[in-house]
């Protein structure tokens, strides 16, 4: 008997038709001249940042189903302004905060809009994008103390978060809580209690971690949860040499990532899963002794990222201040190789996922949105200070694909916000 010839399915058929997607445009790249090469790797500022003051100012009737998401569309388009180097004029600044002022519950936390139910994701939006608009007025106006009561009523005794009252329990959440108090400076034992119990519970087989226990390993989650045990003094708990081993192979042959095995590259990947690997840049030291002492991983370590040293010692042992460990974590200087193309992810972000008329996307034949500029930008501010052993130093040219015209302003890896922004927070709310 004849044999059958396989049918291929779904999910391979949409495979080939991304590649071919993609590699069509890469062809037209390496045979187009010198002149239309440079144009073609050159960041269209200009378009990009006339699609977003557009979006600042006024949406469409269209963006009414992102009613709940409105500090999102904030966030997302305000991050992706001051990655470009730009600033809002004073009356939008005022618009901004008077916005999300009026999306501040009493009880603590920010809605997706005026009058809606305080939400976890909403309030790290909220708080990320009124540090990003920066000064006292926009800084001043978060309430801390209601905040901290909020963030106390999410919190299970598993160690979990739950988004909002009677919401889902996830690692999205225990990141945007964790993240939340430590750039507010209000983390503290209660709210880190079996945190790390709960992340390290969400770790899949293949290494990445999920969004709950029991399910599929996933770009964002493993940023999440990643930059959650960071912050909680707890990395050294996870199994980084299996989670490094799933990272890696998730940079396709598109030059960019997928989020999760055998799904199709997408753009804002080039954050969750570049941010991954800015993280694991500087815990090398924890990795290089799971490598030497396998039976070491999930166990406690007298090794903290708290209170670092100037010289990075990312081994000193001493009491652990948590709101210290985010600032202490960027000063410190990197100790691994690098671990993925940088010049590639690059390639796919200039090449594949910005629009002609602004804005960036997911992947070719995708429409722009707002989600995707904002992480496809982040994700290339962080191929441009990789290599770096100091992100408020500017990156030799080397390190970036196309002109150093394209180059955005550095990022802190834990929280995405812009570096001098994080400061100004930092030294902020530690003198509160």
């Amino acid at each position: 008997m004849e044999s059958e010839i396989p049918v291929p399915t779904v999910t391979e058929r949409e495979q080939w038709m991304v590649e071919n997607s993609v590699f069509q445009i890469y062809d037209h790249f390496v045979n187009s001249s010198r002149n239309v090469k440079t144009q073609l790797l050159k960041l269209r500022r200009d378009k990009h940042l006339e699609y977003l003051f557009g979006g600042l100012r006024h949406l469409g009737p269209s963006f009414c189903v992102l009613d709940a998401n409105r500090p999102w569309l904030c966030y997302w388009i305000l991050h992706s302004i001051a990655l470009l180097g730009e600033s809002l004029d004073s009356e939008l600044e005022r618009n901004t905060i008077d916005f999300l002022g009026r999306c501040q519950d009493q009880d603590g936390g920010f809605g997706g809009g005026p009058g809606q139910m305080p939400h976890l994701a909403t309030t790290y939006a909220a708080v990320n994008s009124l540090i990003t608009v920066g000064g006292h007025e926009a800084l001043s106006s978060i309430n801390r103390s209601t905040l901290y009561m909020f963030l106390q009523r999410m919190k299970q005794p598993s160690g979990g978060f739950r988004m909002h009252d009677g919401g889902e329990i996830d690692v999205r959440a225990c990141y945007t809580a964790i993240s939340i108090a430590s750039i507010l400076n209000i983390l503290d034992d209660e709210l880190v209690q079996n945190v790390g119990n709960y992340i390290l519970s969400c770790q899949t087989y293949e290494g990445g971690i999920g969004g709950e226990p029991n399910t599929e390993a996933h770009g964002g989650y493993t940023f999440c949860g990643l930059a959650t045990m960071i912050l909680i003094n707890e990395v050294h708990r996870l199994d980084l040499s299996r989670l490094i081993d799933w990272l890696v192979f998730r940079q396709g042959r598109e030059c960019g990532f997928q989020g999760r095995t055998n799904k199709l590259v997408d753009g804002c990947y080039s954050f969750w899963q570049g941010g991954s690997f800015a993280l694991l840049r500087r815990v090398g030291s924890f990795i290089d002794e799971q490598l030497v002492r396998p039976d070491n991983v999930g166990c406690c370590s007298t090794s903290t990222v708290s209170d670092i040293p100037e010289e990075g010692d990312l081994n000193a042992s001493s009491h652990v201040n948590y709101n210290d460990i985010g600032h202490n974590f960027i000063t410190t200087c990197p100790v691994m190789e690098h671990l993925f193309n940088s010049h590639a992810l690059q390639q796919y972000i200039l090449l594949c996922t910005q629009a002609q008329e602004g804005g960036l996307r997911d992947k070719p034949g995708k429409a722009r949105d707002y989600y995707h500029t904002c992480y496809c930008l982040s994700g290339l501010s962080v191929c441009h200070y990789y290599r770096s052993e100091d992100e408020e130093t500017p990156p030799p040219p080397s390190t970036m694909l196309g002109p150093y015209s394209n180059l955005l302003e550095p990022v802190h890896p834990i929280f995405n916000v812009i570096l001098k922004k994080y400061y100004e927070a930092h030294e902020f709310f530690r003198s509160q």
